[in-house]
This record gives C-alpha cells, sequence and structure tokens, in this order.
C-alpha cells in the first residue's frame, strides 16, 4: 500500500505517531541492555549505537509538523494499545530473560526499514507531491542510516554474543515480529473503519 503511494495522509500522520512512541524508548532500551550485560564488548556496541540514536524521535516529531500534524498533541499523548504491548515485552525480555533480547528486536525495525523506508518515502512523496524531504526525514534517514545498523547487528551476533544468546535473539525476534506487525494492523483497522463510515454516510 505504502509503495504504491496508496496511504492516505491521515494514515501516515497515525503512522508517525507510534514510530514516536516506539522510537523515543530506544535509547532507553538500550540503555537497560547495557546496564544488565555482563558483557564489556557488547556494553561498548551499545553505548555506541545510543549516541548515534539520540534525538531521532524529534525527527517524527518535525515530520508530524511537516504533514500538517499536531506533534505537541502526539508527543503527549499515549501510544496505541499493540505499541505499547510491544514496547513492554521488549523491556520485560531484557530485564527478565537476557539483555541480548534486545537484538531481536533490532533485528526486526532496523531490518524492515532497510527493506521498505526509502522507498515507501519515495512512493508517498509522489503521492503527496511533496518537495525535498519534508515531512519524511524519518524514513527517508532510516533507509540509509538503518544499513549500518543491520552491519551492526550482524557483527555482535557473529562475533560478539556467547551462542546461548542467540535462542533468545531469535525468540524475542519472532515475538516482535507478530507484535509490530499488529501496530500496522491496528493502524489497517483505524482506517477501515473511516473509510466504512465514510462510505455509510454517502
Amino acid at each position: 500500500m505504502a509503495m504504491d503511494g496508496a496511504v492516505p495522509l491521515p494514515l501516515y500522520r497515525d503512522f508517525l505517531a507510534q514510530a514516536y512512541h516506539h522510537v523515543r524508548h530506544t535509547c532507553r532500551l538500550l540503555a537497560l541492555a547495557a546496564a544488565r550485560t555482563d558483557d564489556d564488548d557488547y556494553r561498548a556496541a551499545l553505548f555506541d549505537y545510543i549516541t548515534e540514536e539520540q534525538g531521532h524521535e524529534q525527527w517524527i516529531l518535525d515530520d508530524i509538523d511537516a504533514a500538517g500534524g499536531d506533534a505537541a498533541q502526539v508527543a503527549a499523548s499515549v501510544p496505541g494499545q499493540a505499541c505499547r504491548a510491544m514496547l513492554a515485552y521488549v523491556y520485560d525480555a531484557i530485564e527478565r530473560v537476557s539483555p541480548y533480547a534486545l537484538l531481536g528486536m533490532v533485528h526486526v525495525l532496523e531490518g524492515m526499514s532497510t527493506l521498505l523506508a526509502s522507498r515507501a518515502a519515495d512512493a508517498l512523496q509522489r503521492a503527496y507531491r511533496s518537495e525535498g524531504t519534508s515531512g519524511f526525514r524519518y524514513l527517508t534517514s532510516h533507509g540509509a542510516l538503518d544499513k549500518e545498523h543491520v552491519a551492526f547487528f550482524e557483527q555482535l551476533v557473529d562475533g560478539l554474543c556467547a551462542p546461548e544468546a542467540l535462542p533468545v535473539i531469535a525468540d524475542t525476534a519472532n515475538m516482535v515480529y507478530r507484535l509490530y506487525g499488529d501496530i500496522f494492523r491496528d493502524l489497517s483497522r483505524g482506517l477501515d473503519s473511516v473509510q466504512g463510515g465514510a462510505c455509510h454516510a454517502a
């Protein structure tokens, strides 16, 4: 849907709102994993990652404003149920299971972004007839930036992680695929509800 530019602008803003809520927790999750690990190399890599991720939630708020939304309202809002469930799961997995669980989330979110973000941004810019990257900084920047983060993930898994961490990473990734997908399913249901109401009103 996003690849052919068929996403209504209000739905794009709703997507950005949920992205804001999970992205603003990224550095907190990284810091939690760093505090819980005994692996010095892993901790150092997480600190480097924190430096790269700082401020990305502000990019999203700027995009929301540029797309005609209310960034202040989004910043003061509560995440959707699916977003809350995903965040709660990852926090719990890092705290209760293993600090390596964080890498399961990294694999899903950064991998999906690498595959889809730049292509989706191009299609949406054409559909909305937007010039430049106004309203699309989060998507356009992450399409390229997350290629580096995927390499970060591969380096950690191949060279730094203890073998016993791999099942934890895989299990967390499987859960986050499902929970992240629920965010989009919730957005889709919201769109169907709006469109259904419009058809009924007509």
